[in-house]
C-alpha cells in the first residue's frame, strides 16, 4: 500500500523539541516518527512504525534461522517468581510495582527470566526436549531515574530477549555462540557498526558476558581498544598492576598534619606545598583512596565494605557488583552503593576524608594486623612494595610512605575501577586507546541461577535430576533505531540504511499541472506492482521547497522528483546519501530503482 503524504498521519516541525539533547532524538520527533507522551516514554506514529517492523523482521529472521522460536509474555507480571529469585526486592526503585483490586502485588516486566524459565519448567521434563531456544520482541519497563536521549534511555522500551535452556555446559557454550553469530549477522543487516566486547555479567549473573557496543561520542559505555586484539568494555578490561617489588630500605611511614585536606585535590595541593618531592611532584596517583561501601545482602543486610584504589581512579560500582559477592560471605547477588551518613556513623573508626586502610593510626605506623573488623579489598594496582599517602584515620592527618605489605595488609583484591586511555593492554601491545559506545545487544551465559531458583530440573540420560543451564540474549530495538538515526544523518535530516527506511522510494511530485501529478500517479503504481514500498508526496497546494525539505528531513534513500523535467521524458533521481541526482528517462526509472533496491 502506498503512503501518500495527503493523507499520511504526518506533521513535520521546523523546530527542534525542547527536550532533544541528541541529534536522533531531535530528528525522529521532527520527522514524525515518534512522539513524546511522558519523560522516557514515546509513541510510535505511522512512519516510526514502519522502520521498527522492518528492524524486528531482520532480528526475527535471524533468531529463527538458528532455531529460537518465537513466543509472547505479558508485561504485567505477578509479584511471586520475582521474589523466588530475590529480584522483587533487589530492583529497588528501578521497576513499577502495582496492586489490583484484591491487593496482590504485580510488576510491569523490566526482564523476563522467570517467565521463560517457568514456561519450560512448565512443558519440559527430560533432555530429551534439550536444547531449545526461546525469544520474544516485547515492552519492557523500568522506572529510570534520569530518562534521555530520547529512544537511547526511557522507561518503557522493546527489546528482543532470548534464552537458551541446555543439559549441560558444553550445550550452553553451543547456544551461546549461535547467538553470538545471529547478532553479529543482525547488526551487519542493519548496517550497524558494532564491536563485541567483553563485559561483566553484573547483577544478571553468570560466567560469561559480551557486550554489542556501536562506538560513538555520545555513548554511555566505555571502549578501550589496544593496539591489537578485541576491543573491551572499560568495566570489564582485567587490570595490569605493577610487580611486588622488595621494601626493605623503606623509608618509615611517617604520620603528618594535614589541615583541610578531605579531598584528593587538597591533599595532592597540601604534599606539595609541605612536603615536596625532590624528583617530580606529587599527584594524584601517589595517594590511596579508600572508598566505603555498602553491599546491600540478598536478605537487605548492608555490610560495609573499604576498597582502596589510586586516587586518580574512581570507582566503577557495576564493576565491583559483578565480584563483590564471593567478598562478603554470601552466593546472591548483591547491590552495592555509596555508605550513607548513618553507615559511617555506626562506625567511628571511619573518619570522613581521612580515611586508612581499615587500620588505626598506631597499627598503621606498626604495621600491625586490621583493626576495624571491616572487609578491606585492595585493586590490582596496590601491591607489596607501593608506598602511598593515606588517610591516618584521624580528623586532619595523613600517613606519608605507607608501604602495602609492610604496614598495612587486606582481606583481598578486586577490579574496581574502569579500564582507561593509557593503562597497560593485558594482552601487552601497549597502551589503551579510549572511546565511548552505545549498548546494542548483551548476550550471558547464565548457568544455573535462575533454574536453581525455580527448580528446573529435568531427567538427565541416567534417569537422574539435572538442573538446566541457561544463556540470555538481549537486542534493544529502539536503541538499535536511534543509533542508526544517529549515524546516519546530516544537517537536514536523517539517511536511512535501505534495509530499515520507512519506504523504498520517495516519490515526489512537484508543480501545478494535472501532467504532473498522473505522471507521478503512473509512476507510483508502476513501483507497487513492481514489489517496491513507495511514500508519494501528492500533497497539490505544497511549495516544491518544502516537498524537498521534508523529503530530506524523513530520509528514504532514493527521491524521485516528478517536475519539470517531464516535458523532456526524463525524471531526477536523487540519492539522499550522497546528494548526488540523475536525469534518468522514465521509462528506464523502474527498471533502475528495482536494481537499487535488490542490491
Amino acid at each position: 500500500m502506498v503512503l501518500r503524504l495527503s493523507t499520511l498521519f504526518l506533521r513535520t516541525l521546523r523546530e527542534d523539541p525542547a527536550d532533544a539533547e541528541v541529534a536522533s532524538h531531535r530528528l525522529l520527533v521532527r520527522a514524525g516518527y515518534i512522539r513524546r507522551a511522558a519523560p522516557g516514554i514515546y509513541s510510535w506514529l505511522p512512519l516510526g512504525l514502519k522502520v521498527l517492523g522492518r528492524v524486528e523482521r531482520i532480528v526475527r529472521e535471524e533468531m529463527e534461522a538458528i532455531g529460537a522460536q518465537e513466543v509472547h509474555f505479558p508485561a504485567l507480571l505477578p509479584k511471586e517468581p520475582y521474589e523466588a529469585t530475590n529480584r522483587w526486592t533487589e530492583y529497588g526503585d528501578g521497576i513499577f510495582r502495582l496492586k489490583d483490586r484484591k491487593d496482590a502485588d504485580y510488576l510491569l516486566a523490566p526482564t523476563h527470566e522467570e517467565m521463560f524459565t517457568l514456561l519450560v519448567k512448565d512443558l519440559y521434563a527430560s533432555y530429551k526436549d534439550l536444547p531449545v531456544s526461546l525469544f520474544q520482541i516485547q515492552t519492557k519497563y523500568r522506572d529510570e531515574a534520569r530518562p534521555r536521549a530520547g529512544l537511547l534511555r526511557g522507561r518503557e522500551f522493546i527489546m528482543k530477549d532470548s534464552y537458551s535452556f541446555d543439559i549441560d555446559d558444553a550445550g550452553l557454550e553451543a547456544s551461546y555462540q549461535a547467538h553470538r553469530g545471529a547478532y553479529l549477522r543482525i547488526f551487519e543487516r542493519l548496517g550497524l557498526g558494532v564491536v563485541p566486547a567483553p563485559a561483566t555479567a553484573g547483577a544478571m549473573g553468570g560466567s560469561r558476558s559480551e557486550e554489542f557496543l556501536h562506538p560513538t561520542p555520545l555513548g554511555e559505555d566505555p571502549l578501550v581498544r589496544p593496539a591489537r586484539g578485541a576491543t573491551a568494555n572499560g568495566g570489564a578490561v582485567t587490570p595490569v598492576g605493577p610487580d611486588a617489588v622488595g621494601f626493605p630500605d623503606a623509608p618509615a611511614a611517617e604520620v603528618r598534619d594535614t589541615p583541610d585536606t578531605p579531598t584528593i585535590v587538597t591533599l595532592v595541593d597540601h604534599a606539595n606545598a609541605s612536603a615536596p618531592r625532590e624528583d617530580r611532584a606529587w599527584a594524584a596517583a601517589d595517594t590511596l583512596k579508600n572508598v566505603v561501601l555498602a553491599a546491600v545482602l540478598p536478605a537487605g543486610e548492608r555490610e560495609i565494605v573499604v576498597i582502596g584504589v589510586p586516587g586518580d581512579r574512581s570507582v566503577d560500582l557495576k564493576r565491583i557488583e559483578a565480584t563483590i559477592a564471593g567478598h562478603v560471605g554470601t552466593g546472591g547477588e548483591v547491590a552495592v552503593e555509596a555508605a550513607t551518613e548513618e553507615d559511617l556513623e555506626k562506625h567511628p573508626g571511619l573518619v570522613k576524608g581521612y580515611i586508612g586502610p581499615g587500620l588505626s593510626l598506631d597499627a598503621a605506623v606498626l604495621g600491625a594486623e586490621a583493626t576495624t573488623g571491616l572487609t578491606y579489598l585492595v585493586d590490582p594496582r596496590v601491591v607489596p612494595g607501593t608506598s602511598w599517602i593515606t588517610g591516618a584515620n584521624e580528623h586532619g592527618t595523613h600517613v606519608f610512605g605507607l608501604v602495602a605489605g609492610r604496614d598495612f595488609g587486606w582481606d583481598g583484591g578486586i577490579e574496581a575501577v574502569e579500564g582507561r586511555e593509557g593503562d597497560e593492554a593485558p594482552d601487552g601491545s601497549g597502551p589503551l586507546v579510549a572511546a565511548r559506545g552505545i549498548e546494542m545487544g548483551h548476550i550471558f551465559q547464565l548457568g544455573r541461577k535462575y533454574a536453581d531458583a525455580l527448580g528446573l530440573k529435568v531427567l538427565d540420560a541416567n534417569g537422574k535430576l539435572a538442573t538446566v543451564t541457561m544463556g540470555s540474549y538481549g537486542v534493544g530495538v529502539p536503541r538499535a533505531i536511534a543509533a542508526l538515526a544517529e549515524s546516519n544523518h546530516d544537517d537536514r535530516g536523517i539517511i536511512w540504511p535501505r534495509n530499515v527506511a520507512p519506504a523504498d522510494v520517495h516519490v515526489v511530485a512537484t508543480g501545478k499541472g494535472a501532467e504532473i501529478f498522473e505522471a507521478a500517479e503512473a509512476l507510483t503504481a508502476e513501483l507497487e506492482a513492481a514489489g517496491l514500498e513507495v511514500l508519494y508526496d501528492d500533497r497539490p497546494k505544497v511549495s516544491p521547497g518544502v516537498k524537498f525539505g521534508d523529503a530530506e528531513l524523513i530520509g528514504v534513500p532514493t527521491i524521485v522528483v516528478v517536475g519539470r523535467g517531464l516535458a523532456e521524458g526524463v525524471l531526477e533521481v536523487k540519492d539522499r546519501r550522497t546528494g548526488q541526482a540523475q536525469n534518468v528517462a522514465v521509462d528506464d526509472v523502474v527498471g533502475l530503482l528495482r536494481g537499487l533496491v535488490e542490491h
